[in-house]
């Protein structure tokens, strides 16, 4: 703990100006004589840390005392940045705090973001995100609930070995028990979460991301939609990588590739969404899926 507390001083020291004892006790919770003897141990391991009398007085590192930045520039150093701060509103990770703070460092340009990541996701509750990040750092067996693609409901056993985010969701890689295998969960579909005592010994291999990378090409074909200029904001929202084509009336005609359309859940459920702002020109076979579904709607409000 004092190691660590060293180390952020001396950071916080080369980013800023002036810091004062009392400051630094209050963020670190010691008292100030804690600090002075921080301060010292500093100073002994050949940091030149000067004091500063006065009002505003305080301690800092002595002018010219810099880090070699020569291995690193801005640029990369605001990519960093952007990355661990887009973490840090979901995680509230100390250690990356930290990171950033000593980033800062090399760049007094820092500052000046022309890049923000948000990656929250209304669709899972960040303190699940948080535990199964510590259930994979302290390599703790964990134990849910699970809800297939089938809407079949499995209790599951898991090794987690990475979370990773993509299509907008958030995703749990690791070694099911009950599979005997490796599997990936959407974290969404998970209830009842619960980290074990357990820990496992096994340093499972993390696999690349597959994506869409696995699917044959020809199972991929187009699906063109016909919007109406109402909708166009929603749809757009969905469907921004696509052909799209801006017809006289105003409407717009977008063209997207999918794999296996027909069979493709996740683009039903986005094309029901838009209700009467959106219409299948092709394929034809989607068309009919898509009235089918809207004719169990109308029944599930029969008795309303």
């Amino acid at each position: 703990m004092k190691l660590e507390r060293l180390i952020s001083i001396i950071f916080k020291l080369l980013n800023n100006e002036i810091l004062s004892a009392s400051s630094l006790a209050d963020e670190f919770q010691v008292s100030s004589r804690t600090i002075y003897r921080d301060i010292e141990a500093i100073c002994a391991a050949g940091i030149p840390v000067v004091s500063y009398q006065g009002t505003n007085g305080g301690f800092g590192i002595i002018e010219g005392y810099k880090f070699d930045k020569s291995l690193i520039g801005s640029y990369d150093i605001l990519n960093l940045i952007t990355v661990l701060s887009s973490l840090l509103s979901i995680f509230e990770d100390k250690e990356v705090e930290h990171t950033i703070d000593r980033l800062k460092i090399l760049d007094t340009n820092s500052n000046n973001k022309t890049l923000l990541v948000d990656l929250e996701s209304h669709r899972t509750e960040p303190n699940s995100l948080m535990n199964l990040r510590k259930a994979i750092h302290e390599k703790r067996v964990i134990r849910f609930d699970y809800v297939s693609n089938k809407n079949e409901f499995t209790s599951r056993e898991l090794e987690p070995i990475h979370l990773h985010y993509k299509f907008r969701n958030w995703y749990l890689y690791g070694y099911c028990r009950e599979r005997q295998n490796y599997r990936e969960f959407r974290v969404s579909r998970m209830m009842s979460i619960t980290l074990t005592q357990e820990k496992f010994l096994q340093n499972h291999e993390i696999k690349g991301d597959s994506s869409y990378s696995d699917c044959k090409l020809e199972g991929f074909e187009d699906v063109v939609i016909w919007v109406n200029p109402n909708s166009l904001a929603e749809v757009l929202d969905q469907f921004q990588n696509s052909s799209k084509v801006i017809n006289s009336d105003g409407s717009m005609t977008f063209t997207i590739s999918v794999y296996q359309p027909l069979h493709a859940g996740w683009l039903k459920s986005i094309l029901l969404s838009f209700g009467s702002g959106a219409k299948i020109i092709k394929p034809v076979e989607l068309q009919s899926i898509l009235i089918d579904e809207a004719k169990k709607i109308i029944k599930v409000y029969e008795d309303v």
